[in-house]
């Protein structure tokens, strides 16, 4: 998939949909002090194994703000899904991966690994971390995202590449698939 970025352009936001900006004044060790904090939704994110290909399944999407700061224009992500339903982590988890990858997993089938804060300097949001292994018989489409609002490009990484993957820096990846590796590597291999 290509992603041929045009006119892009940037402006002051005024009632953001997901992005809240404020400026936090407060005393800290009897200094006054000010902040500008951002306020936005906490997330899921989801490690995938499909273990017929023995590959990790990673979405890969253009991202304005990494286009912005840096002019790169997508990254490889884990599937990841704001916390904007009253649904639980699991129910939100489940829909994130049919919509971006097209495998069916049930709630129940999710294994959690952990919960962590990311832009912490800016709007410390949480994130909770699964699992799910699968296998092409829990593929029911080809996924991509919501169709009109997401442009997702599924990809498949060999397991015997992602400790190279890990490391190479030409690839725009996110702390949490870092972690998630990791914590494959060192409670799933091990066992």
């Amino acid at each position: 998939m290509e992603f041929k970025v045009e006119n892009f352009k940037v402006e002051p936001l005024k009632n953001g949909k997901y992005v809240r900006a404020y400026l936090a004044t407060f005393k800290l060790n009897e200094q006054e002090r000010d902040w500008e904090v951002i306020k936005v939704g906490d997330s899921v994110a989801i490690l995938i194994y499909n273990e017929d290909s023995k590959s990790f399944v990673l979405v890969k999407q253009f991202r304005p703000a990494l286009y912005f700061n840096h002019k790169i224009p997508f990254t490889y992500e884990l599937c990841a899904g704001l916390l904007d339903k009253d649904l639980s982590l699991e129910e939100i988890a489940s829909e994130e991966i049919l919509e971006e990858t097209g495998f069916k997993v049930a709630p129940n089938e999710l294994e959690k690994i952990n919960s962590f804060y990311t832009c912490v300097g800016s709007s410390g949001s949480k994130q909770t971390l699964f699992y799910a292994k699968v296998d092409e018989s829990k593929r029911v489409s080809s996924g991509g995202g919501v169709p009109g609002e997401e442009q997702i490009e599924v990809l498949e990484l060999p397991l015997s590449k992602a400790k190279e993957f890990l490391f190479d820096e030409s690839k725009a990846k996110t702390p949490g698939l870092m972690f998630a590796f990791y914590w494959f590597f060192k409670e799933k291999l091990n066992d």
